[in-house]
């Protein structure tokens, strides 16, 4: 989930008022730079796929600037924000540009839910989620052992005891066969570098009738500024999610510039 700043905002332009970049933008300028240095210190902490893939889904090409060549149905996938990157995820403004109170509610989760977050990063999310479901468990997932070393340290700090971290690998998020009630990812699918793999291992983990929340900004709006590879369209999550079985419920629109996007396993929890 990577910003596109304009390069007539840019702050170092002639006449540029820095003050008046949106906040967003101003914060693209940050994450711009600790993408650059997690690069240039860590060229190896999340290493794209191989070239090649004998996956029959899966098509590669030379990649573009924020890919890895690497096409999926149609998409290429995009590069991953690596841990360095994690101040982006903690941004104060991110209160207002994703509305996570807002996602958790929408989910309509039992308290005593088992829900994953996948690609949980510093649990921005399902520290939330932990509220919810005070007499259920969340698996915070996550393929950097960076990333669950900051939410480790925060959970202790908070007192939460319902999370679990789970370290996940690139196709597969490690979560209890049908041992999970609902599945959360928030700015992390457009990233999975084997997205079939981890959805059918997500759908697997899934009980009948669990339900897949898919928060991705939106790709048909040239007016969020957000990289082109790192958005996707609703049509395009569509189609990805019916190829391993999932049916579409409802895409909502409160969010000012992101889809919420619900799928659900066919059955029902009286199947299980």
């Amino acid at each position: 989930m990577l910003p596109d700043v304009r390069p007539d905002l840019r702050p170092d332009r002639p006449g540029a008022d820095r003050r008046r970049l949106p906040t967003l933008l101003r914060a693209a300028l940050c994450i711009t730079a600790l993408t650059a240095a997690a690069a240039l210190l860590l060229p190896s902490a999340v290493p794209p796929p191989a070239a090649a893939d004998s996956a029959p889904w899966y098509e590669t090409r030379a990649p573009t600037p924020d890919g890895i060549g690497k096409v999926y149905m149609g998409r290429e996938i995009s590069q991953v924000m690596g841990h360095l990157g994690a101040r982006w995820l903690e941004r104060v403004s991110r209160l207002r540009e994703e509305l996570p109170e807002r996602v958790v509610t929408a989910m309509d989760l039992a308290p005593d839910a088992a829900v994953a977050d996948i690609g949980a990063g510093t649990g921005y999310f399902a520290f939330r989620l932990a509220e919810q479901v005070p007499e259920g468990r969340v698996y915070a997932v996550d393929i950097q052992p960076e990333m669950l070393a900051m939410m480790r340290t925060r959970l202790a700090e908070r007192g939460i005891g319902n999370v679990e971290l789970v370290l996940g690998t690139e196709t597969d998020p490690k979560l209890p066969p049908a041992g999970i009630d609902a599945a959360l990812m928030v700015d992390a699918y457009h990233e999975f570098a084997y997205p079939r793999e981890m959805m059918d291992a997500i759908v697997a983990a899934l009980r009948p009738g669990g339900r897949v929340f898919l928060v991705e900004y939106r790709g048909e709006d040239p007016r969020v500024p957000i990289k082109p590879l790192h958005k996707m369209t609703e049509a395009q999550a569509r189609r990805e999610m019916a190829a391993v079985g999932l049916e579409h419920v409802e895409t909502q629109g409160f969010l000012p510039s992101q889809h919420f996007m619900v799928f659900q396993k066919p059955g029902s929890p009286a199947d299980d």
